[in-house]
């Protein structure tokens, strides 16, 4: 039997060779190849600087340490989204606050960020959920006129892009933004096995973000008198969110690829769409004329009178072979969100979006024929419950 997973990574003989000629190279970490990757995610996202580091989640940590969040400090996201989009307030004693969603994308909703922003808040987070932007130009308006910073949250945007003005501008190029993150696990875009990047075309935030990826120590810009060549500075508390040159080969192979996977990612898109077209069990995902999606997920959501079903149609698709997935429950509904304060009902549509919602297979690797397989075992299932 068919065994299709929501999401699965594309590995093929290019990728292994650049990783193994990384590691018969005499640095194996902390090497040019971390540099050359860098350069690379710039190059495609039309952004200064890039800061590549061990996990998106890492990403998320290092970007708020370089916004300066500090104990008491409020961060506004989504609360549909994996944990560390708001568990990055947390690491700094901050507080993380949830604005509710639009419910036709599952994106943070521009025009109700406003009514969160108080006097400690410090930065807003947008998460492009499944590879569909924000609507960038509101929310970067909106902190600017209350000084706040804006970190977007792009671990399912890789490659989408976002129009404003009458131009499109490629995710991750900071245009309405101070950082943005990526992620390259497996089921991401492109993948590194685990990593991150940070963006941004803010120099003093880019030596800030260097010097908290390996432990706050810099080589230059010394505060003291050098005692020699070997000299180095902890000028502040860091991490060790180091990438291995191996891992960044992996990476820069990959990236030659992302807009042939964005392309599939599309091409599969665009046969569900064909195939769900006026369907009586479910709404497909909806795109904004400002928005080119990525398609890191294909959510589908189930009408009024099967959400109730959802449990037992879930459980039908897995045991036939579909691995499908939920995105996501809201976050503050996490026992240790609950444990800390947080109650239900705080984002309607956000609860209202994660009862409905089904994440079916999409990823470049998939046939025609998994593709059709999806589509059949989907309805298949569906007709068992009308």
């Amino acid at each position: 039997m068919k065994n299709i997973p929501y999401g699965y990574h594309w590995i093929d003989k290019e990728d292994i060779e650049a990783v193994v000629r990384a590691l018969k190279d005499k640095r194996i970490t902390q090497g040019p190849l971390i540099r050359s990757f860098e350069n690379a995610l710039c190059l495609q996202s039309d952004v200064k600087y890039a800061v590549a580091v061990s996990s998106g989640t890492a990403a998320l940590h290092i970007a708020c340490g370089a916004a300066g969040l500090a104990k008491g400090d409020e961060v506004i996201t989504s609360p549909l989204t994996f944990v560390a989009s708001a568990n990055c307030a947390f690491y700094y004693e901050g507080k993380p606050v949830f604005s509710d969603i639009d419910p036709a994308t599952g994106n943070i909703d521009a025009s109700k960020i406003a009514k969160n922003i108080t006097k400690k808040t410090k930065i807003i987070i947008p998460v492009h959920y499944s590879g569909h932007p924000c609507d960038m130009k509101d929310i970067y308006l909106l902190a600017k006129n209350n000084n706040l910073t804006v970190i977007e949250d792009a671990a399912h945007a890789l490659g989408a892009r976002y129009k404003a003005n009458g131009k499109w501008t490629k995710i991750g190029s900071c245009r309405y933004s101070d950082m943005t993150i990526l992620s390259f696990h497996p089921v991401k875009h492109i993948t590194t096995g685990e990593g991150g990047a940070v963006l941004t075309n803010n120099l003093n935030l880019y030596k800030k973000l260097l010097m908290l990826r390996t432990h706050g120590i810099t080589k230059y810009n010394y505060i003291n008198e050098p005692h020699g060549d070997w000299y180095y500075e902890m000028q502040m508390l860091g991490f060790n969110y180091r990438i291995t040159d191996f891992q960044a080969a992996l990476g820069i192979s990959q990236l030659h690829k992302l807009n042939k996977f964005v392309k599939k990612r599309r091409e599969i898109m665009s046969l569900y769409n064909c195939a769900f077209k006026n369907n009586e069990f479910f709404d497909c995902p909806s795109e904004k004329d400002y928005a080119h999606s990525s398609y890191h997920l294909y959510p589908i959501r189930l009408k009024e009178k099967y959400v109730l079903k959802k449990e037992k149609i879930f459980s039908a698709l897995r045991k036939n072979g579909v691995g499908v997935q939920v995105h996501y429950m809201p976050v503050y509904l996490q026992p240790y969100y609950q444990k800390n304060g947080y109650s239900d009902k705080l984002c309607p549509n956000a609860e209202a979006y994660y009862k409905s919602e089904l994440s079916i297979p999409i990823y470049p690797a998939m046939k025609k024929t998994d593709v059709n397989f999806v589509i059949g075992s989907l309805f298949k299932v569906l007709n068992k419950y009308r």
